[in-house]
């Protein structure tokens, strides 16, 4: 990356014009095929501070993000640094979700070491990539500091909430991830909810995602619980749960159909009975958005008395759901029905992506993979 906090950009990025709005966009490779992206205004690359880190699926790349961190920096100029993750590219994404989690928190450090300036953090990822977020921020937790009665009560608040390697935790966005796994119960659609090819898929799953796939498929057995299941708690060393809760948003988008790979129960962390009734539902400003949902923590107790078996989950997946929902969601059901791209959704949802909008100096963003360019 460039000299940003100085706000100085290295010969040899590319600058691209941004018509609407007059801001160039730079962005540099590393050798490992990383793409960081920034503004190439002096002012803007000096005062940035909020680190967006975008992470890819299974057996993709940096490229998968391009476009939307191009299109982050061109809105929020003056805000956003955004980095596409590179550590797990291609083949490196069969190695197990725990691994490339701490690929991807050694990535963060190292760029936020030579980043100084920066003070926020967000996290937007794709498909298994918010799986491995999760990880990620679950070793980068830093828990909440003692109290100072002379802090002021911003700070304090803060501080309460831990931070993410010593950032303040914004946003955490995942992109038709499978949070409540992909094993049976119609959470690979394309498997057509046959009993029988389920139970085959969790068999032979290792043998095409390797350890990717088994943790996918809750089938790896290493004398410990499921590893998505251990990401539903804290430990000794991995702060999952309190990680998650330090952010100031989490959001998820989710495909109601035609996403072939992660069905819409598991990446919008729900029960079948849930699941809204979205045809008829009309979004005038974005088509593709079809219903929106503020989820607020779960009731513990209430959420027991409820049968998962007779709601469509097994017992994992609704230990999944429960611990899930004791923070709270935003969730955001996207179709494109009307597309002739729905049936490459699980990819259409990511790339290209659409800026809604931002407030409050930027210290939120909203956004959804909208591909209005794809009509």
């Amino acid at each position: 990356m460039g000299d940003i906090e100085n706000g100085r950009v290295e010969s040899g990025c590319v600058q691209k014009e941004n018509s609407s709005s007059g801001h160039g966009v730079c962005s540099s490779e590393s050798a490992n095929g990383g793409r960081d992206v920034w503004s190439c205004k002096e002012s803007d690359a000096a005062t940035a501070d909020h680190l967006v880190v975008m992470v890819h699926g299974i057996l993709g790349s940096t490229n998968d993000w391009k476009y939307g961190a191009e299109q982050f920096v061109k809105q929020l100029p003056d805000k956003v640094i955004v980095h596409c993750s590179e550590k797990n590219m291609a083949s490196l994404s069969l190695d197990g979700v725990d691994v490339m989690g701490e690929r991807l928190a050694k990535e963060v450090l190292d760029l936020i070491e030579r980043t100084p300036n920066l003070r926020k953090v967000s996290f937007i990822a794709h498909s298994v990539g918010g799986l491995v977020a999760r990880y990620a921020i679950g070793l980068l937790y830093k828990p909440e500091e003692k109290e100072n009665d002379k802090a002021s009560s911003d700070d304090r608040e803060k501080k309460s909430r831990g931070t993410i390697a010593g950032l303040e935790a914004m946003n955490f966005i995942t992109v038709a991830t499978p949070h409540l796994g992909s094993r049976g119960n119609k959470q690979v659609p394309f498997l057509f909810g046959m009993s029988a090819l389920e139970q085959l898929a969790s068999c032979v799953i290792h043998l095409i995602f390797r350890r990717t796939g088994r943790h996918l498929f809750l089938v790896d057995n290493d004398g410990k619980p499921p590893l998505l299941k251990r990401m539903i708690e804290d430990s000794d060393d991995c702060y999952f749960m309190s990680a998650l809760k330090a952010f100031k948003r989490r959001v998820t988008y989710s495909n109601v159909a035609y996403d072939h790979i992660v069905g819409w129960r598991t990446s919008s962390i729900r029960r079948n009975s849930e699941l809204p009734q979205w045809e008829g539902c009309v979004n005038e400003k974005y088509p593709h958005v079809v219903y929106e949902e503020h989820c607020k923590v779960y009731d513990v107790d209430k959420c027991e008395s409820v049968s998962g078996e007779e709601d469509g989950c097994d017992k994992i997946e609704e230990e999944l759901l429960l611990g899930l929902s004791r923070v709270s969601w935003e969730k955001v059901d996207v179709s494109f029905h009307a597309s002739r791209q729905r049936s490459a959704a699980h990819s259409v949802i990511q790339v290209p992506l659409s800026i809604l909008s931002h407030s409050n100096c930027g210290k939120n963003f909203r956004f959804t993979a909208l591909t209005e360019v794809l009509k």
